[in-house]
């Protein structure tokens, strides 16, 4: 079966998450993936907590990928990896603005060399405007973009426990980015540089959330508006074993049988009445916490209400729809070390080239020699270079 990808060759020079998570999406479909890292390793691999003798958080984001170390400081160092982008598709890279052209390794430089590189830049706000050169992380970007006040329950902004900005503004952008590159790449004959802000990539999230504001005519911030938990029929309730179970019953059938099924027909009128939400919400608060979640999810399993348990990891990874899609991915007694390691699936079902998932990561340099013997240096070289620290 052939991939998509195959036959792309992306050089990865990112970090942590946003970039290595869009080039595993990338090499799950195909793509020679080649991790340029330090001779010590991608600063990732050191990451709290570790199985074996990796980063919990390396294994999450950098399976089916090869590693080439290079001291890019050095001279002999650019000019391989300069011989490496002559024969390269893509290259992403994550660092602050400037840093690549400071190396002389930046778009303009490489493109140069090879007109269809596609160059994607993954960074906090973007290379342009007054923040480019401001450091971040994905709190900070959430916070800029509103994210976070609209996050939360009443009066009160919300840390998110998933990095948003960081995957759906970083990673997901960056891949959506090069995929339309590699495809216009095939109509004008040449590639393109694709700047990716994670702020930018975390605004346009609020698609709906500023429609709502302008519809509204005010701001919605974390007071109890309709998906911050204002309403009854948009609600988490706890349940009497201390556990949670959602309710999304928007549309008006849901809520009419939600009602009827819990003893309350008389709360059918008043779904988006903001004056009775206080007391309805209060009476159906006690209610549910008079049987357990699994009580609850039994009571309501015939029902089609929009009703779902509040699950956590460890339940999420057994829950039989997750199996079913091949969502996780179980890595057991990791290098001996009597700790399993799970690993997200590829969320991108294709029905005739679907995604190849390799748990294989690769060591500091494992493919170095032979990524360099096959663009035409020797051996000889490579072993000096290596004595030289440029290579590891």
């Amino acid at each position: 079966m052939s991939l998509p990808l195959e036959g792309i060759r992306i050089l990865d020079l990112s970090m942590y998450l946003p970039g290595p998570f869009c080039t595993q999406i990338l090499a799950d479909f195909g793509a020679e993936v080649i991790k340029i890292e330090e001779l010590s390793g991608e600063w990732g691999r050191k990451l709290y907590p570790v199985i074996g003798d990796k980063s919990a958080i390396f294994y999450a984001v950098n399976r089916g990928k090869k590693s080439v170390a290079i001291n890019l400081k050095s001279e002999t160092g650019k000019e391989i990896f300069l011989r490496l982008a002559q024969h390269a598709d893509v290259i992403v890279e994550q660092f602050r603005p400037g840093v690549m052209e400071r190396l002389g390794l930046g778009y303009e430089t490489l493109s140069k060399i090879n007109p269809r590189l596609i160059y994607c830049s993954i960074s906090g706000y973007g290379h342009s405007g007054p923040l480019q050169y401001a450091a971040g992380h994905d709190l900070n970007y959430l916070s800029l973009a509103g994210v976070t006040s609209l996050t939360g329950t009443r009066n009160q902004p919300g840390m998110s426990g998933v990095q948003i900005a960081d995957i759906a503004g970083g990673s997901l952008q960056a891949v959506s980015a090069i995929l339309l590159a590699l495809l216009a790449r095939e109509k004008i004959g040449r590639g393109q540089y694709c700047d990716i802000a994670m702020l930018d990539g975390a605004i346009s999230l609020l698609a709906y959330s500023l429609a709502e504001w302008s519809g509204l005519g005010r701001l919605p911030l974390c007071n109890g508006e309709f998906i911050t938990g204002g309403y009854a029929c948009y609600q988490i309730y706890a349940t009497a074993d201390g556990k949670y179970v959602s309710l999304g019953a928007v549309e008006a059938k849901f809520w009419q049988r939600f009602c009827e099924r819990i003893g309350r027909p008389e709360y059918i009128p008043y779904q988006w009445d903001s004056t009775r939400q206080e007391e309805i919400l209060a009476d159906i608060r006690a209610i549910m916490a008079g049987r357990t979640q699994q009580e609850w999810v039994d009571y309501f399993a015939d029902e089609d209400i929009c009703f779902t348990p509040v699950l956590n990891l460890e339940e999420m990874i057994q829950h039989p729809q997750v199996r079913d899609r091949n969502m996780v991915i179980i890595m057991e007694d990791v290098q001996g070390s009597g700790k399993n390691m799970v690993l997200t699936g590829c969320a991108i079902k294709l029905s005739h080239t679907p995604a190849v998932v390799k748990p294989v990561f690769p060591e500091i340099g494992e493919h170095t020699e032979a990524i360099l013997q096959e663009i035409g240096y020797s051996r000889e070289e490579i072993i000096r270079w290596k004595e030289e620290k440029i290579l590891a």
